[in-house]
């Protein structure tokens, strides 16, 4: 029970870490356009 005190501490800090880059993602609109994207793949024209 001990390895709580490390492990809850590291679990909330790599959560905060990771919002902190879901919001940087939402804030610069890397999830704008979707649909093109997706289609890019498909209908490549190399």
């Amino acid at each position: 029970m001990e390895i709580l005190i490390y492990l809850i501490p590291i679990a909330l800090f790599l959560g905060l870490i990771f919002l902190a880059i879901f919001f940087y993602c939402i804030k610069t609109n890397q999830f704008e356009d979707l649909e093109n994207e997706a289609s890019k793949i498909l209908f490549d024209e190399d």
